[in-house]
């Protein structure tokens, strides 16, 4: 099995990738093979809202940067684990940017993340962390993702790189998290026929 997590933070080890690191912990010591990127030191621009990928079915977006090729990995793997700090009570710029493609070629290229193992941590010095994961969340959700929980909501807190390992709770909250995530992983190995996916009903407020 193997489970791919993306870091949305503007720092490689700053508090959102020990978040990760705790959620993956127990993972990787089963032997699920885990990869993190980092995505939040990258130049990555949003969505165009052209709908090419709709009309293109080659599951890419017509922005041809290092977001296709995350798209694969997240195709390939097992689970998903998103992770952001907190900018402004909202999910950090370039991750928004991330996600907002890599989720809108997939759910228009049928349903690649459906079923899937998906997970959001949040990292965050005082407060907005819960707007931050519910952002986070809403992708998971809108795709069908089988999401675990922990005994929590997934935010750790902290200000400088590390300070998150002093937070107890946070530090409890995300191995729970990783405990269940590998727990879900292992109830998708079985060979229970899915429920059917539906054609989407499109409506508005107008008609």
């Amino acid at each position: 099995m193997k489970v791919v997590a993306f870091n949305g933070s503007p720092r490689g080890n700053g508090n959102t990738h020990t978040a990760i690191e705790l959620v993956t912990e127990d993972m990787a010591k089963a032997g699920v093979e885990v990869e993190i990127v980092h995505v939040g030191n990258k130049s990555i621009r949003g969505c165009l809202a052209c709908n090419q990928c709709a009309r293109n079915r080659d599951e890419k977006c017509v922005i041809d940067d290092e977001v296709n090729g995350w798209i694969q990995k997240m195709k390939e793997a097992d689970g998903i684990l998103i992770g952001s700090p907190v900018h402004y009570s909202a999910i950090g710029g370039t991750m928004k940017s991330f996600l907002d493609r890599a989720f809108y070629v997939a759910g228009n290229n049928g349903s690649l993340f459906r079923h899937k193992v998906g997970a959001a941590v949040v990292a965050v010095r005082r407060s907005g962390g819960m707007p931050t994961l519910n952002q986070l969340n809403n992708f998971l959700n809108y795709s069908e993702m089988m999401m675990p929980t922990s005994n929590y909501w997934h935010v750790i807190h902290g200000t400088k790189p590390g300070d998150a390992l002093e937070d107890a709770e946070g530090v409890q909250i995300m191995r729970v998290l990783g405990e269940n995530f590998l727990y879900m992983l292992e109830m998708n190995k079985n060979d229970l026929e899915a429920p059917n996916k539906q054609r989407k009903v499109f409506t508005n407020f107008i008609r």
